[in-house]
């Protein structure tokens, strides 16, 4: 454990249901440097390790966008005048990548940039011009071509997101419930349910999972997550009338945002999970779902390495395709359920050969100091 890391990330909160996981990677990036500088976007609820400090540009107070500027600079140039940094990372925040580099140039700081979106923007080819290295999760989910770019697969923090056991069961359910309305614990208590967690937005398609729920007449599903912050919640507001005009009563269930915890309650309680996020996009929260132990049908050739035997029954070509995810759907539900508990173990398994949290960090850390995973 040498050196210190600038990082600079978007949002650094134990608590953000989207954004949580980035406390674990800082924790786990921890073990491997003397000492962490997060500059961040916003912050909340802090838990990091010891030697990670937390500087936020304010925007959590309301701060204007010229003041926040002013403080990543204030901020930034501080850091840089009274400690030497062996590297900087910058994790999903092109912009703090673009406005740092000048300073981290004349430093002699290396920068790398994490991101994994299919949307190519101005600022991020500008992030890709002045970065150093890039990294992302899977070939497809960073849509500029560069020598710079190196692929290192996801990290889910697979110790976490694991299929529910004896040990485990009575400490992790007190935990999570202690936080769910009386609706969320009879939904829970009923079990069985077809799950699926993502922000409520159009690419999301949960749509068509409302739609397939309608042609099958014995199943449940539940929606994890919320409208998108700065979204105006028309698309949750058409769900929401999809269901009722679809007339599914109470096989249908909107439940909003939750914390991590909740959400591991929700994956244990259902028999398979949906993401139907289309090519360019490698969701976490699909690794997450396999990570437990659910088959997960998925709209994304990045996952193919994870499907393997199982492509026929997991991969969705189209992700508005309605009768092409009631067949899937169909399908798995007609399986034992020891028929899906073999296929959920092997998904499982190569989430976490492939895409565990630890992996990750290694990989990342030599890219860091090396430039090469």
């Amino acid at each position: 454990m040498t050196g210190n890391l600038l990082l600079f990330n978007l949002a650094t909160d134990a608590d953000d249901p989207v954004l949580a996981f980035t406390t674990h990677w800082i924790n786990r990036l921890a073990l491997h440097f003397t000492s962490i500088d997060v500059i961040t976007m916003r912050a909340g609820r802090l838990a990091v390790a010891d030697n990670v400090q937390v500087h936020s540009v304010g925007k959590e107070q309301g701060y204007s966008e010229a003041r926040r500027a002013a403080e990543f600079y204030r901020i930034l140039g501080g850091l840089v005048s009274s400690r030497r940094y062996e590297a900087a990372f910058a994790h999903m925040i092109e912009l703090f990548a673009v406005m740092g580099a000048p300073l981290l140039k004349l430093r002699s700081i290396p920068l790398t940039l994490w991101y994994t979106h299919r949307q190519a923007t101005r600022l991020l080819e500008l992030a890709t011009q002045v970065s150093d290295r890039v990294v992302t999760a899977a070939p497809d989910t960073f849509p500029i071509q560069t020598p710079k770019l190196r692929v290192l697969g996801h990290g889910i923090d697979t110790d976490y997101f694991h299929p529910r056991s004896e040990v485990t069961t009575a400490v992790e359910a007190e935990d999570s419930r202690e936080k769910l309305t009386r609706t969320q614990q009879l939904i829970l208590a009923n079990g069985g349910y077809i799950v699926q967690v993502a922000r409520l937005m159009p690419i999301k398609h949960q749509e068509t999972l409302v739609q397939a729920i309608e042609k099958l007449s014995d199943a449940r599903a539940v929606f994890v997550g919320g409208t998108p912050d700065g979204a105006d919640g028309q698309y949750e507001h058409k769900l929401r009338g999809l269901a009722h005009g679809l007339d599914l009563g109470g096989r249908v269930a909107f439940l909003g945002p939750q914390p991590a915890s909740v959400v591991r309650e929700y994956y244990r309680k259902a028999i398979l999970a949906v993401n139907l996020s289309p090519p360019g996009l490698f969701d976490k929260a699909a690794l997450e779902s396999m990570a437990m132990g659910l088959p997960t049908i998925v709209s994304s050739h990045a996952f193919d390495p994870l499907l393997g035997q199982y492509q026929n029954y997991l991969y969705l070509d189209s992700p508005d395709s309605v009768i092409g995810l009631v067949g899937r759907l169909r399908a798995l539900l007609e399986m034992t359920i020891e028929e899906r508990a073999v296929m959920g173990a092997v998904l499982r398994e190569r989430v976490v050969a492939d895409h565990s949290l630890d992996g990750l960090m290694t990989r990342l850390v030599n890219v860091l100091r090396t430039g090469e995973p």
